[in-house]
């Protein structure tokens, strides 16, 4: 299996391990009790020569260092029988003879129903069996019911022990399948719960068997030496009262003797402990399962489903994101009874690894569905609205619909129109004349939108735009600056986001005097105050339009101050405007020499002529009291 997918898996025996530390656990039997052989015991505190001269096991461990005498064992098997134990556990291996065999082979027939002590398989060499010595126990002794197996066999990726064995076999042992011929083996355990009378409660069967670990301190190590020790006898142990009915774990405790067992709840427990949380976990029928691999498929699949019906279905990230957190705890949650409740392993990590991946997927995936969808939608507005107005949509939808509602802001208008464009169309091929129009706007709306205008609509071969940096464009524009009610206009069917107001109506009216004034671009006052720190201006008129009562200055663009002018031109320009103020104060005869002589250098310009025109006019003939040069037009 590759790392990619082994990696839940893996995780997946690191849950079930935290479920085995953090879970509940194997009821701690109060009739047990583990007699250790420590380092207190192994050294012997110090005695006095009366202790030892009246203590025969005293005796004994002071002749010698550990391994004592074998004498030792049988003396305590007639202290622990003489005090009512029900059972009594070697986890200890006796297969060499040694001095004292036959006072312990004498205690083992004494109490042959009530004993059982330790064989053992070494693995690292063909499992050949390592059995308590013919002058303990007669051959075969594997067969004998006071003799069991102590193997736990760790998992071969970790070596951890997770579950144990209660029976195997030795073809099993010797990797062959099974036969009618091979014969049984029965653990320590297994014998030792028979021997008390729970051989039904003891699994049948060849396999390992995961079983419910109890606490680490359940079974706590008692010094052996004490139990010879008159003072600890009487004081720790009620002269013998507490081995009543109990069963009697007898093994290693202290470290140098390295029988400890690398478990999930510790690397260090101890092997006698273990084998008694096993007898605990078979008489509290305490054993763990796994999920089925058919239950298992299904829920990795739904939890892949599930995630993605989420993403599909709320798409709203944000939500998506809370509701995979909370599917995963609560699964987590009910992983977590299920171990407590049922001893069911509830495949968790595989599981959550499918709905957390389904859903960062399933949400990457409409992430980019969505940007990709977002893009297409901003190029296709972009062809109909400005791109200014798109981003904002886009991506302010909740501020920009909010201020659909109808806000009073300044905002600079411009409307733009082609001369003559109604005469042409009657005449021009329309295949061409659209290209030709369509060339025209594109320019057009490029320039607008270079300079952060937004594009409010296309009117025939007119266009009006919402700009606030406005440059000469060289065609019929009026452009005008003011406050202007922004909002969404239009009926329930459709809407157009864009601008009404006095402000708005005076552009309007103003790329139509550019025809009047024979000029490419009319401003209003507002939008020349904004720019003339910027342009040259010229001013044209004081107009009063269609539907307005005050009048208004109007100015054209002569060019930028960055731009290389004419410099004599800007010079008779300012006879011009001399010449325009005389007139409105209605000195017609000054007025006429001065755009007299503006008009000896530029013969041709227009609203010089006009303008001269008009104060020949009214040098002959005044007009009324009430007249102030304003320009009433009563069409549009």
């Amino acid at each position: 299996m590759t790392p990619f997918l082994s990696a839940p898996w893996r995780g997946e025996q690191s849950f079930e391990d935290l479920l085995r530390k953090e879970g509940r656990k194997t009821a701690t039997r109060n009739d047990f009790v583990f007699l250790g052989l420590d380092q207190s015991t192994l050294q012997l505190p110090p005695l006095t020569p009366d202790e030892v001269a009246n203590n025969r096991a005293f005796q004994v461990m002071t002749e010698r260092p550990f391994p004592w005498s074998r004498e030792i064992w049988a003396l305590l098997l007639d202290r622990l029988f003489g005090a009512g134990a029900r059972m009594v556990m070697f986890d200890m291996m006796f297969d060499q003879r040694k001095e004292g065999d036959p006072a312990f082979h004498a205690a083992l027939d004494r109490y042959r129903d009530k004993v059982v002590i330790a064989a053992n398989f070494d693995m690292e060499n063909a499992a050949q069996a390592v059995t308590p010595n013919d002058a303990l126990i007669p051959p075969p002794q594997l067969q004998d019911d006071r003799v069991g197996f102590v193997n736990f066999w760790g998992d071969p990726i970790d070596g951890k022990v997770r579950a144990v064995a209660y029976r195997v076999t030795n073809r099993q042992l010797a990797g062959l399948p099974p036969h009618p011929s091979q014969e049984i083996y029965e653990s320590l355990s297994a014998r030792a719960l028979t021997k008390i009378g729970h051989a039904s409660d003891v699994p049948q069967d060849f396999d390992g068997h995961m079983i419910r670990f109890s606490a680490v301190d359940a079974y706590e190590p008692r010094p052996l030496y004490e139990v010879f020790d008159p003072k600890f006898w009487h004081a720790n142990y009620a002269d013998g009262a507490l081995f009543k009915d109990k069963i009697v774990m007898v093994g290693a405790s202290a470290q140098i003797l390295h029988d400890v067992v690398d478990t999930p709840l510790s690397p260090t427990t101890l092997g006698p402990g273990l084998h008694l949380q096993v007898m605990a976990a078979a008489l509290g029928h305490e054993f763990l399962r796994p999920t089925s691999p058919k239950v298992s498929l299904t829920l990795v699949g739904a939890a892949g489903l599930v995630a993605w019906s989420l993403v599909a279905f709320l798409r709203r990230p944000l939500l998506c994101v809370g509701a995979l957190i909370v599917i995963a705890a609560t699964y987590l949650g009910t992983a977590r009874l299920f171990y407590d409740k049922t001893g069911l392993l509830l495949l968790t990590v595989p599981v959550l690894s499918a709905l957390l991946l389904s859903g960062s997927f399933s949400l990457g995936f409409e992430y980019a569905i969505e940007r990709l969808e977002k893009l297409r939608t901003r190029r296709t507005l972009e062809r109909y609205v400005s791109k200014n107005l798109v981003r904002e949509i886009l991506e302010n939808p909740d501020s920009y619909y909010s201020s659909l509602k109808g806000v009073r802001v300044p905002v600079t208008i411009l409307f733009s129109d082609l001369i003559g464009f109604t005469t042409l169309a009657e005449k021009a091929d329309p295949e061409a004349l659209v290209a030709q129009l369509n060339e025209h706007l594109s320019r057009m709306t490029s320039v607008i939108f270079s300079n952060c205008g937004t594009l409010d609509k296309f009117i025939g071969d007119a266009i009006m735009a919402v700009w606030g940096n406005v440059r000469s464009l060289g065609m019929a524009i009026g452009i005008n600056q003011g406050e202007a009610i922004v909002g969404n206009v239009g009926s329930q069917e459709r809407m157009d986001p864009t601008v009404i107001g006095d402000a708005v109506n005076l552009a309007s009216r103003l790329e139509g005097l550019t025809r009047v004034y024979g000029i490419d671009i009319l401003v209003g006052a507002s939008a020349a105050e904004l720019v003339r720190d910027e342009f040259y201006l010229r001013s044209v008129a004081r107009v009063q339009v269609k539907g307005k009562i005050k009048p208004a200055d109007v100015f054209t663009f002569v060019g930028s101050h960055d731009e290389k002018l004419d410099s004599e031109f800007l010079k008779w320009l300012e006879t011009y405007e001399e010449g325009l103020e005389k007139f409105r104060v209605r000195d017609f005869t000054e007025a006429k020499i001065l755009f007299s002589r503006f008009l000896e250098f530029y013969p041709d310009d227009r609203l010089a002529k006009m303008y001269l025109e008009r104060a020949l006019e009214y040098e002959a003939a005044p007009p009324d009291e009430p007249w102030e040069a304003v320009e009433v037009f009563e069409k549009k």
